[in-house]
């Protein structure tokens, strides 16, 4: 070290000018201290202002930063009330201003949710809002209002709530195609009621299904590693376009890394359906079942294409089951043609559009194969 420090003096000292300027090194200290007096030093003087914070920003940070800024603005917290009687209301939340008569009004939990519409109308999670005697929203520029709940569907986890008012920006929806595993994505919501908080990460898997409170799949669910927590149910799942691509609904607690989002497409069609309609509409034939495997040679026998079908436990007294003929311990294969091999199945196959249409219901009875006529009704509203 001592001789890497005495070569760069030695050259320093052989470059030195002959004549003219001197040199700083080979200056008698009295000029210098001379210079320092009068402000005539030559040394150079620091930068006068610090960079641009835009030039310190890769193109990682500049694109989620710009994404974010986009789509805050529709981001909105919505606080729920209960009501409760009054015996349960100190262990059931904060109290609100007051219902009429023996119950009153209890904080019951808080979510996240995101403004689609330039007229008020917010896309959130059904269990955010569901049971809910009242929602007030607070939007991103500190505004309250009173929310209307439009409707909500169980079977999505998906809900429509609206405001009133005015110089609400709505966020851009994409398309589920464009959707690819790997792609980076950023979520935006309020957990744990830290407000418009952002976290990212990229798409983990496509086509993921979901077990929804009502006990129906959810079908073509985005899974994502961009951390969700508590109170960022419903939240806008984004692109690095600034697009909402999925409305975050669920994370495995026990797990890191592996959160899930509702597809913008099935996000669409609900909603829809819910401004329009209120509801969800679906069918249903008015049996309890569960899923049991077939013996093999049932199974070849009959041809089938799977080695599993429901097992008829109950049937509705008076539902579209029991008109069509169908008994406990038959086993449900077929519906209009198509495989069943399990509860699942049946509810992919059993939308709105079935209601009220003629059908035909392929069962197993003992090692005969049977064909029903069979007219689904509505199912009852949540």
């Amino acid at each position: 070290m001592r001789r890497k420090i005495s070569m760069v003096s030695d050259e320093s000292a052989a470059t030195a000018p002959r004549g003219g300027t001197k040199d700083a090194a080979t200056r008698p200290v009295d000029d210098l201290a001379a210079e320092a007096a009068d402000g005539t030093s030559s040394r150079p003087s620091p930068p006068s202002s610090r960079p641009d914070d835009d030039a310190l920003l890769d193109d990682y940070s500049r694109t989620v930063v710009r994404a974010v800024e986009m789509v805050s603005p529709s981001v909105v917290n919505i606080d729920v009330y209960k009501r409760v009687r009054p015996r349960r209301a100190a262990a059931e939340g904060t109290p609100a201003r007051g219902a009429t008569g023996d119950e009153r009004e209890v904080r019951a939990g808080t979510g996240s949710g995101f403004i689609f519409t330039p007229d008020g109308f917010i896309l959130t999670n059904s269990h955010v809002v569901s049971g809910a005697a009242r929602a007030d929203v607070t939007l991103n520029d500190g505004r309250r209002l009173a929310a209307q709940v439009v409707g909500l569907d169980p079977n999505t986890d998906l809900a429509v709530v609206r405001i009133i008012g005015a110089g609400f920006q709505a966020a851009r929806l994409g398309e589920s195609r464009s959707v690819r595993p790997g792609q980076v994505v950023i979520a935006i919501g309020n957990p744990y009621g830290f407000q418009c908080t952002v976290t990212t990460g990229v798409v983990s898997a496509l086509g993921r299904s979901l077990r929804a409170g009502s006990g129906r799949l959810i079908d073509n669910v985005i899974q994502t590693d961009a951390a969700l927590n508590p109170g960022s149910s419903g939240g806008p799942l984004v692109n690095s376009a600034g697009e909402v691509i999925g409305v975050n609904t669920a994370v495995i607690l026990p797990a890191q890394g592996i959160c899930f989002a509702i597809a913008i497409d099935t996000v669409k069609f609900v909603a829809g359906r819910l401004i329009k309609d209120g509801t969800i509409k679906s069918a249903f034939i008015g049996v309890a079942g569960q899923n049991v495997p077939l013996h093999r040679r049932l199974v070849r026998y009959h041809g089938l294409p799977n080695d599993s079908a429901i097992l008829v436990a109950a049937v509705e007294d008076k539902g579209p089951a029991q008109r069509a003929g169908l008994l406990e311990g038959d086993l449900i294969v077929a519906y209009d043609g198509q495989p069943v091999g399990g509860i699942d199945d049946l509810h992919r196959i059993l939308t709105d559009a079935r209601v009220g249409a003629r059908s035909t219901l392929t069962v197993l009875r003992g090692a005969a194969k049977l064909d029903l006529a069979i007219i689904p009704g509505e199912a009852p509203r949540p």
